[in-house]
């Protein structure tokens, strides 16, 4: 089942700053939903745990998230796989855009792509892509709260 996930987010921060959070694994992991452990195994690729509740279904993914196409410091698509046992599996990417808004404020828009299969694509396309839109939404969010507050 796939899914196309769009938005954007003001941030009350400079450009390269916000690049250099979305290359941070510790910002990374604070912004990111259910997020249990992101660590960088090379400059492009991280290794992540992150536990998930959909519905009925609380499911721990552990995965890989890999960087491609990057042109600092205006984007990236950022593309990963989990697998989470019995619950099934998810994989997607996004491609993410900054566009500065004068010298104090990014704009950073995504369009996202995912695919989940096993017991979770059971649940319904109406409930999947609603949380995939709320975790996108938290995500960008408190990402741009914590890199704008900083």
């Amino acid at each position: 089942m796939a899914l196309v996930i769009e938005g954007e987010e003001r941030i009350a921060a400079p450009l390269q700053k916000v690049w250099e959070a979305l290359n941070d694994p510790e910002v990374l992991r604070a912004t990111i939903p259910g997020c249990q452990s992101l660590e960088m195994k090379s400059p492009t690729e991280m290794a992540a745990t992150v536990v998930v509740k959909i519905g009925p279904i609380k499911a721990t993914f552990n995965g890989e998230v890999t960087l491609k196409n990057l042109k600092p410091p205006h984007s990236y698509t950022i593309q990963g796989e989990g697998k989470g046992g019995i619950a099934g599996f998810a994989k997607g990417g996004a491609d993410v855009t900054l566009t500065e808004d004068g010298p104090d404020t990014t704009v950073l828009k995504y369009a996202a792509k995912a695919d989940v299969g096993g017991k979770i694509a059971q649940l319904g396309s109406r409930l999947i892509e609603s949380t995939s839109k709320k975790l996108a939404g938290q995500f960008f969010s408190s990402f741009g709260e914590k890199v704008g507050a900083a």
